[in-house]
């Protein structure tokens, strides 16, 4: 059965332009919204599999429409379409879990490679906008992270103290000593107090999408 996809671009002529290639190539398009708002109540009412937005829209935007998708623990699968070559724009994205971002420059030639790698639980980004920003892949060893000692890192790189960090992260002292030596033992880093300072100012770059 053909994957459920609500569409959202406040530019009409793409809207229809998108819309009318995924009907021709048997998609199942379930609803088209012209602004975030209507996104979002289309993806609540619908449930869809897939959920294609552009990230500037009027009164919400995608960055928006995903959040409030997360927070309310919605499953349909967001990708981004866009003109936005944004490196911050990019690492929210990546934060918010969303699975693809097409340039909209290239819509047509990608976005059935992006539906179909996300149909198998894939993420697909555009390669142009890899190759625009220079990213750098995450260093297999902060991946080992979860999110919490991701935060403990990006804090402790900005020279925090645990105390400091605990009232950040609304939890005791004690709760962030144990995070960082869990940090310590997952990067291989000395017991020394500075080790994880040191090591997270060398990886500021790969800390940013983390609050």
């Amino acid at each position: 059965m053909s994957p459920t996809i609500v569409i959202a671009d406040d530019h009409p002529l793409i809207l229809k332009g998108l819309s009318d290639f995924l009907i021709e190539k048997e998609f199942n398009i379930i609803a088209s919204a012209k602004n975030g708002k209507e996104a979002f109540t289309f993806i609540k009412a619908h449930r869809p599999d897939i959920a294609i937005l552009d990230i500037q829209m009027p009164i919400l935007t995608g960055i928006e429409v995903a959040e409030k998708c997360k927070a309310e623990g919605l499953e349909t699968k967001i990708i981004f379409i866009t003109f936005e070559k944004s490196e911050q724009i990019y690492l929210k994205a990546k934060s918010l879990g969303i699975y693809g971002y097409i340039l909209k420059e290239f819509a047509i030639a990608e976005v059935e490679t992006c539906i179909a790698s996300v149909l198998q639980e894939r993420s697909y980004f555009s390669a142009e906008l890899i190759e625009y920003l220079e990213i750098k892949e995450t260093p297999d060893e902060l991946k080992m992270l979860t999110d919490t000692e991701m935060k403990v890192f990006k804090l402790s790189a900005e020279n925090k103290t645990a105390k400091e960090i605990s009232v950040v992260l609304e939890c005791s002292d004690r709760t962030i000593e144990k995070h960082k030596s869990h940090i310590r033992a997952k990067l291989n880093l000395s017991s020394k107090s500075n080790s994880i300072i040191l090591y997270a100012k060398e990886h500021e770059a790969f800390l940013s999408s983390y609050t």
